[in-house]
C-alpha cells in the first residue's frame, strides 16, 4: 500500500503522514499490513478535545503488530490536526468549522473542507470498514454508546450493526443521518462504519482508554475472523432507532434537570435557559421518551450550540 509518505508491504508496520493539499497540515498515520484481507480504517480526534479515543488510537497503533492483522489496518489518531495543537474543542481553528459536519469536503475550500476531502479521497477510497472514536466535548457530559447508520444499503447496515454489537456499551443508536459526518458519509459509500462515544468533559483516564481498545479489538475480531460476542456478554443492551438533537435557540445559562444516561419521558422538562438575572428564556421539553445520551454541562451555552441529545424508539 502506498499512502501519503508511506509505502508498506506485507508483514510491515510503518508510521508517517498524509499531507492535506493546500494547507500546512499533515495527518499522522500508522499502516499495519498483515497480508491479504480487508482494509480497516480507524480515526480519532475529528474533535480535538475528545481525548479517550485519541489515546486509544495511539496505543492501538503502538501495540498492534502485522502478524495479528488479517488484512491492513490504517490508524489516524488525530484528524483535527489544526485544533489539537491549539487545544481547541470541536472546531477547526482557521475556519471554526466542525469536521463532523463537512464531509465529503472540498479540495478548494477552507482548512476543514480540505481535511475532509483528503480523508474521503485518500482514506475512505481504500477502506472496507471504518471505526471512528469520539467522546463528549469539553463542555459535555455523555454516557457511552455507539452509532451505526440505518438508511443505507442493507448489507452495509447489517455489517455495521454487527460491528456496533461488539462494543461493551449499553446503548446503540441507529442514526438516520447520511450526510455531514465522517462515518455517515462513509456508510453511503458502501463502507460499514460505526462511531463509538466514550468519555467527556475534556478528560481521559486509563479505564476509558482500555475500554475503547477492547471494543476496537472485538470489532476487529468480527471483521477479520467473523467472531461476534456471545449474546449473554452484554445482556442489558438497548437499541434506539434514532436520536433527537436539541440546539440552544438562544444564548444564556443552561440548567439541566437530568444527567446523561437517565431515562426521560415525552413532555418532561429537560432543562431551561435563563438570562443573567435568572429570567427563563427557553424551556426544553422532551419530544419523545428515551435516554439522555449527552448534554451540555457548562453553565453558559451559546446560541445554536449543542444543548442535549437523547435516544428514542420509533
Amino acid at each position: 500500500m502506498v499512502l501519503g509518505t508511506l509505502t508498506v508491504s506485507e508483514g510491515e508496520k510503518k508510521t508517517g503522514s498524509l499531507p492535506v493539499p493546500g494547507t500546512e497540515y499533515e495527518l499522522p498515520l500508522t499502516v499495519i499490513c498483515g497480508g491479504e484481507g480487508p482494509v480497516t480504517l480507524i480515526t480519532a480526534g475529528i474533535h480535538s478535545a475528545e481525548y479517550p479515543g485519541i489515546q486509544a488510537a495511539i496505543e492501538l497503533a503502538e501495540e498492534t503488530e502485522p502478524e495479528k492483522v488479517k488484512g491492513t489496518l490504517i490508524i489516524v489518531p488525530v484528524v483535527n490536526v489544526s485544533g489539537i495543537v491549539r487545544r481547541c474543542m470541536s472546531m477547526v481553528y482557521e475556519d471554526n468549522k466542525n469536521l463532523n459536519r463537512e464531509f465529503p469536503g472540498s479540495p478548494d475550500g477552507t482548512v476543514a473542507d480540505r481535511i475532509c476531502h483528503t480523508v474521503t479521497t485518500e482514506l475512505f477510497s481504500r477502506a472496507d470498514y471504518y471505526l471512528d472514536l469520539h467522546s463528549g466535548d469539553a463542555f459535555e457530559e455523555l454516557v457511552p454508546y455507539i452509532y451505526y447508520v440505518g438508511p443505507v444499503d442493507a448489507q452495509v447496515r447489517e455489517k455495521a450493526y454487527a460491528m456496533a454489537s461488539c462494543a461493551d456499551v449499553r446503548y446503540m443508536v441507529e442514526s438516520q443521518c447520511t450526510a455531514g459526518g465522517a462515518y455517515n458519509h462513509a456508510s453511503t459509500l458502501g463502507i460499514p462504519s460505526i462511531l463509538l462515544e466514550r468519555g467527556c468533559r475534556g478528560l481521559w483516564n486509563r479505564e476509558q482508554v482500555e475500554q475503547d481498545k477492547a471494543d476496537v479489538r472485538r470489532i476487529l475480531s468480527y471483521i477479520y475472523e467473523g467472531i461476534l460476542p456471545d449474546r449473554d456478554e452484554f445482556p442489558e443492551r438497548e437499541l434506539f432507532e434514532e436520536a433527537v438533537y436539541e440546539d440552544a435557540p438562544c444564548a444564556g445559562f443552561w440548567y439541566p434537570r437530568y444527567h446523561a444516561g437517565e431515562k426521560i419521558r415525552e413532555g418532561e422538562t429537560l432543562g431551561e435557559i435563563r438570562d443573567v438575572f435568572g429570567k427563563t428564556l427557553h424551556i426544553c421539553c422532551a419530544k419523545a421518551s428515551g435516554v439522555i445520551l449527552y448534554q451540555t454541562c457548562s453553565l453558559n451555552i451559546p446560541e445554536g450550540g449543542p444543548m442535549i441529545a437523547y435516544g428514542v424508539r420509533r
